[in-house]
This record gives C-alpha cells, sequence and structure tokens, in this order.
C-alpha cells in the first residue's frame, strides 16, 4: 500500500459461508472516482467496489441525483427495493388505473415502495403484513385495507373484501408459501408478480387455466439500462411531487453487518428497509 494512502473500513468477505463470513477491516484503501464515477449527491443501485464501506464507487448509469428533500437514510433505502417495485408493477404487470393490487408482505422495503407506486397511480391497494405495527405502515403508505397474513383466515377477509372479480396483480415477496392461494385470489387475467421466494411449492396449473391467468418473476438485475432509465424517471417524480417516501426499519452500525444479515433471516416481519450506518 502506496504510503499516505487514505484508509477507510469494509465489510470484506474472503470465502462462502453464512453472516460469519463478513468481517470488519479499517485499513482498506479509500477507491478514488475516474471520470465518469461521480462524488455528486446521489443514491446508487450498484457499486463497482462494494456498498458495505465507508466510501463506495459507482458508475455513473446506476446513480441517481439525491433531492435535498431526502436525508442520506432515505437516499439508502431507495435503490433496489423502489427500482425492484416500480421493475413489478409498471413493467411486468403494466398496471392500470383503477386495476386492484394485492401486496403479499407489504411491510417491508419492497412491500412500501410499491404500496406507495401502486396508490401514485391509481390503483386500489391492498397489502398484508404479519404484526400491528407493520398494519400500520402499510396503512400510513398508501394501502387502502391491510390484512393480518397471520391470521389462519386471512385469505376469506381478502375474499370478501374484492368480490367476485378477485384481484388483478399479486406482488409476491415468499411465493413459496403464498403462491398457491394467490393463484385462486386472482381476477381472470390476473398476474402474480414474484420478487421473492425462499423455497420451491406445489400448485396446481390448473388455477391458471381456468382464468388465463399468469405467472412472472422479476430480477431487477436482469433489466437493461434502458429500462433503469425509465424506472429512475418514474421514480424521480415521485420523490418530485412527495409520494416516494423511503421508510426506515432496523439501524445498524457497519461493524454490526453479519447480525444485519443474521436478523432479516429469521426475522418474522419487515417494517421498513434496513440500512447500514456507516459513520
Amino acid at each position: 500500500m502506496a504510503t499516505g494512502q487514505r484508509l477507510m473500513r469494509a465489510i470484506r468477505v474472503f470465502k462462502f459461508g453464512g453472516p460469519e463470513v463478513m468481517k470488519l477491516q479499517s485499513d482498506v484503501a479509500i477507491p478514488i472516482p475516474k471520470d465518469n464515477q461521480k462524488g455528486d449527491r446521489v443514491f446508487t443501485v450498484s457499486t463497482l467496489s462494494g456498498g458495505y464501506a465507508e466510501y463506495a464507487l459507482a458508475a455513473d448509469d446506476t446513480v441517481y441525483m439525491l433531492p435535498e428533500k431526502l436525508d442520506f437514510k432515505q437516499g439508502a433505502a431507495i435503490g433496489i427495493p423502489y427500482f425492484t417495485a416500480c421493475l413489478a408493477l409498471l413493467h411486468s404487470a403494466c398496471v392500470k388505473a383503477g386495476e386492484i393490487v394485492l401486496i403479499h408482505g407489504a411491510s417491508g422495503g419492497v412491500g412500501i415502495a410499491a404500496c406507495q407506486i401502486a396508490r401514485a397511480y391509481g390503483l386500489k391497494v391492498l397489502g398484508t403484513a404479519g404484526t400491528e405495527e407493520g398494519q400500520n405502515i402499510v396503512l400510513q403508505n398508501g394501502a387502502h385495507e391491510v390484512f393480518n397474513h397471520r391470521e389462519v383466515n386471512y385469505i376469506d377477509k381478502i375474499k370478501k373484501s374484492v368480490g367476485e372479480k378477485g384481484i388483478d396483480v399479486i406482488i409476491e415477496m415468499l411465493a413459496n408459501v403464498n403462491l398457491s392461494n394467490d393463484l385462486n385470489l386472482l381476477s381472470h387475467g390476473g398476474r402474480v408478480i414474484i420478487v421473492g421466494s425462499r423455497g420451491p411449492i406445489e400448485i396446481n396449473p390448473r388455477d391458471t387455466m381456468t382464468k388465463g391467468s399468469s405467472i412472472k418473476g422479476v430480477a431487477l438485475y436482469s433489466s437493461t439500462k434502458e429500462e433503469f432509465q425509465q424506472l429512475a424517471a418514474a421514480l424521480q417524480a415521485g420523490m418530485e411531487v412527495g409520494w416516494l417516501r423511503p421508510v426506515i426499519g432496523p439501524v445498524y452500525p457497519l461493524e454490526k453487518a453479519a447480525q444485519a444479515h443474521e436478523d432479516i433471516i429469521h426475522s418474522r416481519g419487515a417494517t421498513g428497509k434496513m440500512i447500514l450506518l456507516l459513520k
């Protein structure tokens, strides 16, 4: 390492494993940006040097201006959650104003983003959450109704709310648990958009045939640069108008990054976007 090299703290991973392989080091060289790696007040959806650090490099086509009305904690909560929710709703589901959307697991980072986006685009928004706190957060961020997905009969309550027509779009955070029920909740031509899953599930394909419904998975980093630009434009408008308001969940110092991973793996209910506080 060159003499006089500025150093920073960063989480480094040198082998495969669980959260325990994440190690805090305080002698990591601060990366130096080139011409196309900017130093403005921005947020990003991807870094070149790693995001679990006090400084990070990002290419200029993956960073977006952060308005003064949003602080850096909120900026940290925009990138992946809001781009993913926007991709699921606008590109994959092609939602239309007046449709009914159910956001299954609506109290986490992507779920809250989906509630805000769906409400702003004129949909009737239903959400589920597993705690009273989570349900309140969902209602405060755009949902017209919220259901406790830990109640045995919550599916019946959703059916009663929407009536015979069913639900046009379901944004699904835990497909390995909910997909079979989702297919039964859909309207004719309804769409399930899978954002998250933690394992396999058995479904009856006839549940898609009778309604002409569809199942589509989304992965943000399969998107093209053009799609990222389109998503960014929609979200930039949300920041300007004011409906894009990130909700901050648990905050961990950098040295507790491994604990943050343990907690999110074993969490029984998300409330807002978990972030690392670097300073």
